[in-house]
């Protein structure tokens, strides 16, 4: 009694549990050592922030904010049109309208938040001291999905006065959805990295 007996020798005490602070134990049989954990966490937090960037770079650079009924396409930057007698292509702004030039700004400032954001973040998991939490991290990427949420939301209240030189009528395009998919990203991202704390 009080451990185990094998033939011919003593009590054996059963070997002793590792602790607590170097497993992660999914239920009471599955346990994971706590740097695999931390690994797989870091893996999935960096590859969700640059999907994000990637969709925020599709969405302000690529051509399809606003598809006209005749399938035209226009982006936030330049409409060009090819011309035929010169072989040339014709290039000018897509709209010199004040509100549109803030939904350019807006769409570049969530660019830069949320790149600086991540810039951040490896800088922070290098040199914070054990224990640290990553608010700069998460309070720039907060910032970066108000930005496209506030570009968005200005794009699509005043879309009808970006093109009055245009046929009436259209839908949006990909680029519009996607800005809306990365404001909740974005924001869920800024407040996983708020929460997040960094272990050895």
């Amino acid at each position: 009694e009080g451990g185990w007996r094998t033939p011919g020798a003593g009590v054996l005490h059963p070997p002793s549990q590792p602790s607590a602070r170097h497993l992660w134990c999914r239920t009471e049989h599955i346990c994971l050592p706590a740097d695999w954990t931390m690994s797989f966490l870091l893996f999935g937090v960096t590859a969700f922030h640059i999907i994000i960037l990637i969709i925020l770079f599709v969405a302000t650079l690529d051509k399809s904010w606003w598809v006209f009924p005749d399938e035209e396409k226009v982006n936030l930057w330049y409409d060009c049109l090819y011309d035929n007698k010169t072989g040339a292509w014709m290039c000018s702004s897509v709209s010199d309208n004040e509100w549109f030039h803030a939904v350019q700004a807006l769409m570049v400032l969530a660019i830069l938040f949320s790149s600086f954001s991540f810039l951040l973040f490896m800088f922070q998991l290098y040199t914070m001291k054990r224990g640290g939490l990553f608010y700069a991290t998460g309070i720039f990427q907060i910032f970066a999905s108000l930005a496209v949420f506030t570009g968005a939301v200005i794009y699509a209240s005043h879309i009808s006065e970006f093109h009055p030189s245009r046929k009436p009528g259209g839908n949006f395009g990909h680029c519009f959805v996607l800005a809306w998919v990365a404001f909740p990203l974005s924001l869920v991202s800024g407040i996983v990295y708020i929460h997040l704390r960094k272990r050895e």
